[in-house]
């Protein structure tokens, strides 16, 4: 190789490394609700599934919570304005900030979990949560030595009240009969936060004769779950498996799979193939689940899991059509 060769290779390939340092890394970003990712339901899902890509791909994430609704507009836009590649907001309360920002920031990816919010730039995921919580209804029914059950709902919004019909209408697929008793906690996001609350209410509920109650309330259905341990009943979780947190009185869990809602669209917009639009995901697309494991494999007899299993693949295949609160803001059973 000639001098002069030699000096047009080594050009060329400090050309290269000088564009390799420059090359901008993937940078994901995630902003959680109030209720904190540490909620050990729906927010704690969503970083689950941050973590697991974290883990699997080796790159680090920003994360942040809100304080008050006044904030999330100014985060969004702190997220985006930090060279973030995708900010995904967790919660249904984002939607309108959602959309304000990203048409400020075009050229970033944003997500909305659990609403659907508009724009070119604007990934929505919702879920089937009615399918879900058929499963839990008939679990609670099945187990129920009363004949009453409880669903106890955190900010009485349309998603909530899609969670108690499909419960309501499992309840009643298997005990039409059975009496269900309902309270939703408030009407401001707060309602997702209020243990004691959740305690005094399911309290009431179990007055009342009720001895299974689902909480479908976020970092309140905490005290939901305390309230039934503490007085012999069972309780049904809600978005991540809470199975394990009171074993043998946690009956089961309505598993919503936000960890891998969120770990699929980073994974997407790292490799490129991250669309916008709306996904909707049900039991078919694994979106959502019933919860079934060591801390519950006592309190599920074989005939119930044969039972709930069946009506799963009813669903999926159609059989079994779960009415959608959210469709006519109507349940057709109560």
């Amino acid at each position: 190789m000639t001098i002069q060769l030699k000096r047009i290779s080594f050009a060329v390939a400090a050309t290269l490394l000088s564009a390799s340092a420059l090359a901008k890394d993937f940078t994901p970003s995630l902003i959680y609700d109030p209720s904190g990712k540490f909620d050990k339901s729906f927010n704690e899902a969503a970083y689950t599934g941050a973590e697991r890509f974290k883990k699997d791909f080796k790159i680090n994430y920003r994360d942040g919570q809100i304080a008050s609704d006044a904030q999330k507009e100014q985060l969004l836009r702190k997220m985006a304005r930090s060279d973030s590649d995708i900010v995904i907001a967790v919660g249904f309360s984002f939607t309108q900030a959602v959309e304000t920002v990203a048409k400020d920031y075009p050229k970033v990816k944003f997500v909305l979990i659990d609403a659907v919010a508009k724009g070119p730039n604007v990934q929505s995921i919702v879920f089937k949560e009615q399918e879900g919580s058929f499963l839990t209804g008939m679990a609670a029914a099945l187990k129920s030595k009363s004949g009453k059950v409880g669903f106890i709902g955190g900010m009485d919004v349309p998603l909530i009240r899609a969670f108690s019909c499909g419960y309501v209408q499992g309840v009643k697929y298997i005990n039409k009969n059975a009496s269900v008793i309902q309270n939703m906690t408030g009407t401001t996001p707060a309602a997702f936060n209020d243990p004691a609350r959740g305690t005094e209410l399911a309290k009431s509920q179990f007055d009342r004769g009720v001895d299974v109650v689902f909480a479908a309330a976020g970092g309140t259905g905490l005290g939901v779950l305390q309230a039934a341990k503490a007085a012999g009943k069972y309780s049904i979780g809600v978005d991540s498996n809470q199975n394990h947190l009171y074993p043998g009185s946690v009956l089961t869990s309505m598993v919503k799979r936000v960890d891998v809602a969120v770990y699929n669209t980073l994974k997407d917009a790292k490799n490129g193939s991250w669309k916008p639009g709306v996904q909707v995901l049900g039991l078919k697309e694994q979106g959502v689940d019933w919860a079934l494991d060591k801390n519950n494999r006592a309190q599920i007899t074989p005939e119930m899991e044969k039972k709930i299993n069946a009506a799963k693949a009813d669903i999926v295949s159609g059989k079994i059509k779960v009415v959608d609160y959210r469709a006519n803001n109507s349940c057709p059973v109560q």
